[in-house]
C-alpha cells in the first residue's frame, strides 16, 4: 500500500493528493533539483519526472548542484540537466523564471550544497518528494514516506496515483527504474515491499531493458576506477573483526592519483559485506570542504543511527551517509573510537 505523508507548511490541515494534480496543472516553468554527488534514486527521479512534466507541456529543466556521474549520463535526457557547479548564472536565470520547484531525494536543504541558498530564496511554491527520515519545512508540500526503498518508487506511485501513468514513457520508466534498482543495491537491501516488483512489472510493460541498465550502470567501469577500487581494497581496507566491522579510506592523494570522478567509488562500501563475518561497512573519503561518510549493513544494524548521531547524516537501516567536518584523520579516529560502542547493536540491533 502507498503510505505518504501529506502536510501543508504553516497549516493545520490535511492536503489531499488531488491538490497536487491542480499544481502540476497550472505550473508552466517548471525547475527540478535533486541533492548534491546524485546517485542513482535523485537523478532517476529528476529525469523521470523531467519527461513526465515535458509530455504535459511544461518547460521543464533538472538543476544539480554538481554533475552526474558517468554511469548515469546515459539515462534518456541526462544531456539536458544543468548543473549549478559548471552554470551558476544560468541556473539562476532558470530558477528567477521558474513558477514551480521540485525537491526530489533529499530532506534538508544542506544537501544542496552551494544551491542552497539559491533555492532557499526562491518565492515559488516547493514541492518536495522524498523518502528520508524527519524531512526539514523548507517546502510548501511535503510527500515523504520513509517505509519506501526509494524516491523513484515513491515518485512512480504518486504519478500512477494522479493517473499520470500514461505520461510515464519508456524514456521516463528507464529513469524510475534505474532509480529503485541502485538505491536497492540491485533488490539485495530494503526491496522486500511486493509494491516495489509490482511497480517494476508495470515498468517492464512500458519496453525498458532491464538487464542492459544493469550492465549500463554496474558493469561498465573505466580503467582509472578499477584501479583506484582495487587500490582501495587491498592498502586502504581494514576489517575489525572483533567488532564486524570494515573500514574504507581514501585521501584526496589518492583520488587525483587515480583520476577519480564522481560516482567512481560507487558501489565500493557494499564490498567489505561480502567478507564472512562483517555485518557493517564504513568508506570515509576526503573532499574539499568536507570529509564524506557512507555506511552499509546486513540485518537489523541501524548504520542511520551511527550516521545520525556521530556523522550529521542519517538514511536509511542498512544504507546511510553523513559528513564530517574536520581533518581526515580525525573522522577515522572517531569511527574507531566508536567501534565497541557500536557492538551493542550486533546483540539487539537496535538502540
Amino acid at each position: 500500500m502507498l503510505s505518504l505523508q501529506f502536510k501543508v507548511i504553516g497549516l493545520e490541515k490535511s492536503f489531499d493528493i488531488e491538490n497536487l494534480k491542480l499544481i502540476f496543472e497550472k505550473a508552466s516553468n517548471v525547475v527540478i533539483t535533486c541533492h548534491v554527488s546524485p546517485d542513482g534514486d535523485a537523478i532517476g527521479a529528476s529525469l523521470c519526472l523531467w519527461h513526465v512534466m515535458r509530455n504535459l507541456g511544461k518547460n521543464a529543466v533538472v538543476l544539480t548542484p554538481d554533475i552526474l556521474p558517468k554511469s548515469l549520463s546515459f539515462l534518456p535526457g541526462a544531456d539536458e540537466i544543468i548543473s549549478y557547479s559548471n552554470n551558476s548564472l544560468r541556473a539562476r536565470e532558470i530558477v528567477s523564471a521558474s513558477d514551480l520547484i521540485f525537491c526530489l531525494d533529499y530532506n534538508n536543504l544542506s544537501r544542496l550544497d552551494s544551491m542552497q541558498s539559491l533555492i532557499k530564496e526562491s518565492i515559488v511554491t516547493k514541492v518536495l518528494i522524498d523518502h528520508h527520515l524527519d524531512p526539514e519545512r523548507f517546502t510548501d508540500y511535503i510527500f515523504s514516506d520513509s517505509t519506501s526503498s526509494s524516491t523513484c518508487l515513491l515518485l512512480f506511485q504518486i504519478l500512477s496515483k494522479l493517473n499520470y501513468g500514461d505520461l510515464i514513457d519508456k524514456d521516463a520508466a528507464e529513469c524510475v527504474y534505474t532509480g529503485m534498482m541502485t538505491d536497492t543495491g540491485n533488490f539485495t537491501y530494503n526491496s522486500s515491499d511486493p509494491s516495489l516488483y509490482i511497480a517494476i512489472s508495470q515498468l517492464l510493460e512500458r519496453g525498458i531493458d532491464k538487464d542492459k541498465i544493469y550492465s549500463v550502470v554496474c558493469n561498465t567501469n573505466s580503467e582509472s576506477r578499477l584501479r583506484l577500487c582495487g587500490y582501495a581494497l587491498n592498502q586502504k581496507m581494514t576489517l575489525y573483526y572483533e567488532h564486524k566491522a570494515a573500514l574504507i579510506v581514501l585521501n584526496k592523494e589518492d583520488l587525483v592519483h587515480y583520476n577519480y570522478k564522481n560516482g567512481d567509488t560507487e558501489g565500493l562500501v557494499n564490498i567489505p559485506l561480502s567478507v564472512p563475518g562483517i555485518v557493517y561497512s564504513a568508506f570515509i573519503r576526503e573532499d574539499d570542504n568536507y570529509i564524506k561518510i557512507s555506511m552499509r549493513s546486513k540485518g537489523d544494524f541501524p548504520v542511520n543511527v551511527i550516521c545520525e548521531k556521530y556523522f550529521n547524516g542519517g538514511g536509511h537501516l542498512n544504507a546511510a551517509g553523513g559528513e564530517f567536518c574536520g581533518s581526515l584523520l580525525d573522522a577515522v579516529s572517531l569511527f574507531q573510537s566508536i567501534l565497541k560502542e557500536n557492538d551493542k547493536y550486533l546483540e539487539n540491533g537496535k538502540e
